[in-house]
């Protein structure tokens, strides 16, 4: 190589190094975040999951709920529901045969997660039609009593009513009562007041009578109740409590929660009748009284089973079951919670000893019964 080309080389390797210096020369350094700027970087991060948290809180979901129970009392416990979980109750009322109709007609479709209705019985067809789900909660497990859910599990008492002998005052002394099978002597000719055998209440004190003392023993009553009849039966129990006030008949059976309504009535004739009439507890010495509930249970489609099983939690809790009690005088299915003063004021009774799934496999022999003694 010629001397006159390696100084050429040599001076464009050094034109290149002065090129790279200065371009490195005017590069930025990087720069270290400060703890400022980290404190300030938590701080947004703390912000943006306290966002989410609270709008996780804010849509905590809904629970739709079928009942055929119409009362302020229970409305007022879906408020504290929602208060509570933030979870909002969708509210559709209606007769419970026509809420079954409709919920079995829907199937998969259906809205519903939970439905409320009267009677075990009525809860037994729910479940026989495939229409609930088993539930597996230890707080159901331990607010209430094993004869008052079902054997699954896929039914719960809420509340507890019980079928009394309510009598006038003025023309029954109690002494004169005893069982539900008395009602069918003699001197109870045309004095005894009762509902219609299409009822479920009473399809369920044949079906608990079915149990207790056999077909021919429940089809006996049934046929003596009609005998003594003080009318056909009409209207519902509260229509019942009147007529004996009335004079129409002196006894009537009921449950006792109606009575409780009108003594709790703001309408002060109608707690006259209350006040009129006497509240007897019958087979004291023998079965015990009847007793039936009303009851929840998560259908079989729900799309929202956590609230659904989280608000039957709560109507069983012991906060849950002292308004149901004071508010509509139901006696309360979780055995923590005292009666209110007026319930206790009818005194302890001996209830009947079956489990009420029993009224549900009862039932339709006892509609049969009905037929075969006219009780119309």
């Amino acid at each position: 190589m010629s001397k006159a080309l390696k100084l050429m080389l040599f001076a464009l390797l050094a034109l290149a190094l002065t090129v790279v210096t200065a371009c490195g020369a005017n590069e930025e350094p990087a720069v270290e975040p400060t703890e400022e700027a980290e404190v300030e970087v938590e701080e947004q991060d703390e912000s943006e999951v306290a966002s989410e948290e609270a709008t996780e809180s804010e849509d905590a979901g809904v629970v739709n709920l079928y009942t055929s129970r119409h009362y302020d009392t229970d409305r007022e416990l879906y408020d504290r529901f929602t208060e509570e979980t933030g979870i909002v109750v969708n509210v559709v009322e209606g007769k419970g045969d026509e809420l079954m109709e409709r919920l079995d007609r829907e199937g998969p479709a259906t809205e519903a997660d939970v439905f409320i209705t009267a009677d075990a019985g009525n809860l037994a067809r729910l479940k026989e039609k495939e229409l609930t789900q088993a539930v597996d909660s230890e707080v159901l497990t331990a607010n209430i009593p094993d004869k008052l859910r079902d054997d699954d599990n896929e039914w719960f008492g809420l509340t507890k009513r019980a079928r009394v002998i309510v009598y006038s005052k003025d023309r029954v002394d109690p002494s004169e009562l005893s069982t539900y099978e008395a009602l069918t002597e003699p001197e109870w000719k045309e004095r005894v007041l009762i509902r219609s055998s299409e009822n479920i209440y009473n399809q369920s004190i044949l079906a608990s009578f079915i149990e207790l003392n056999g077909e021919e023993a429940a089809k006996e009553w049934a046929a003596g109740i009609v005998e003594n009849m003080a009318r056909e039966p009409q209207g519902g129990d509260t229509d019942q409590v009147v007529a004996v006030v009335a004079g129409e008949g002196d006894v009537a059976i009921s449950n006792t929660y109606y009575v409780g309504r009108l003594l709790n009535s703001e309408n002060p004739e109608e707690v006259k009748i209350g006040e009129d009439v006497g509240i007897f507890f019958p087979n004291q010495d023998t079965t015990g009284t009847h007793i039936n509930i009303s009851g929840a249970a998560v259908t079989k489609h729900a799309k929202n089973v956590e609230n659904a099983i989280k608000f039957i939690e709560f109507l069983t809790s012991e906060e849950a079951q002292f308004v149901f009690a004071e508010g509509n005088n139901e006696y309360p299915v979780n055995p923590k919670v005292e009666p209110t003063e007026l319930l206790a004021s009818w005194g302890e009774f001996k209830e009947q000893d079956i489990d009420l799934t029993i009224l549900g496999t009862n039932n339709a022999r006892a509609i049969q019964l009905f037929n075969e003694v006219g009780w119309k």
